[in-house]
């Protein structure tokens, strides 16, 4: 028998052979499209992994990663211990905050909204406007909003036309916030709708058709049929969400605020930026940044096993 098993399993062994390989030329093309975001993927996320060494050291360019005197958690310390940990920690955490309670829950009442108006033009023409806020550079995005807001801007117009005071918005720190949110949300609500209208264009006609003959309004099926159908999406998206809980967009950060604004706008990654390329600071700015990734990582595992516990959706 084991004479007989032997040359069949080598023939199945040189079939299955085959099969991939006319499997990887049926598909090449894909496979060569895939390469290019793949060596981007590990150029700028995976090969720099192995940086972090200079986080434990007392890094010097000029000595190199082994000439480097190692110090271990020290940097580490210093910023746990520092002045400006509660201020950066603070600040990333009331704009994620402010993020979850107003720019997340955005683009799913939009896309609730969308899909009640039909097929049309008018919904087409919507949409297609609010996406393009989405497009627009971030540069372009802060420098209309510092036009708009500047001491002789547009809004100011208005306030000393209804009686009241031109205002330096850019200048005042209880106005950063609301700046940043206000500017989050008209960029991402268009945008962020795509996916769940996606979700609520899978859920199945027949829940509609039932909802309606039970007699129920448009309010009541949203309610009840859209909102259930289009959950998983929420809660995979907001898991995702509580993961980035501690980062925050550097690059609208950085060209909104200034140092009258430092206390309520000042995050980890601008102050990484200023001690790292500013004050020239490498490691103990790597620290930093490792202290929030990992801090990162653990928040998206608790909210993956909360999201498990309460509604049964999870990433894995």
């Amino acid at each position: 028998m084991a004479e007989v098993s032997a040359p069949a399993a080598v023939r199945g062994q040189r079939g299955a052979s085959r099969l991939r390989q006319y499997y990887l030329h049926q598909n090449r093309s894909a496979y060569l499209m895939i390469l290019a975001p793949l060596a981007v993927y590990l150029a700028f996320k995976y090969v720099p992994i192995f940086g972090l060494v200079i986080a434990f050291q007392d890094y010097n360019p000029w000595k190199g990663f082994s000439g480097s005197p190692f110090v271990g958690l020290e940097h580490f310390r210093l910023f746990v211990t520092g002045p400006y940990f509660s201020r950066v920690m603070l600040n990333v955490l009331i704009l994620n905050l402010l993020q979850l309670i107003f720019v997340f829950p955005a683009p799913i009442v939009f896309a609730l909204l969308l899909n009640e108006l039909g097929a049309g033009p008018f919904k087409r023409i919507t949409q297609t406007i609010s996406y393009l806020p989405h497009f627009i550079s971030t540069v372009v995005i802060v420098g209309i909003m510092m036009k708009m807001f500047a001491y002789s801007g547009v809004v100011n117009k208005f306030v000393v036309d209804f009686g009241g005071e031109a205002l330096p918005f850019f200048s005042l720190p209880g106005a950063f916030r609301p700046l940043y949110i206000g500017s989050d949300i008209w960029q991402s609500v268009g945008w962020g709708s795509i996916v769940y209208l996606a979700a609520i264009a899978g859920i199945n006609s027949e829940l509609y058709e039932a909802a309606t003959i039970d007699g129920a309004s448009r309010l009541q099926k949203a309610r009840y049929v859209t909102v259930p159908g289009i959950t998983p999406t929420i809660m995979i998206l907001f898991i995702l969400k509580v993961g980035d809980l501690l980062e925050i967009g550097f690059e609208k950060i950085f060209l909104m605020y200034n140092p009258s604004t430092y206390e309520v706008a000042d995050v980890v990654a601008t102050y990484v930026y200023r001690r790292g390329i500013e004050h020239l600071n490498y490691s103990y700015a790597t620290a930093v940044g490792l202290f929030n990734a990992v801090l990162s990582f653990f928040l998206l595992i608790g909210a993956n096993r909360l999201s498990r516990k309460l509604t049964e959706y999870s990433l894995w």
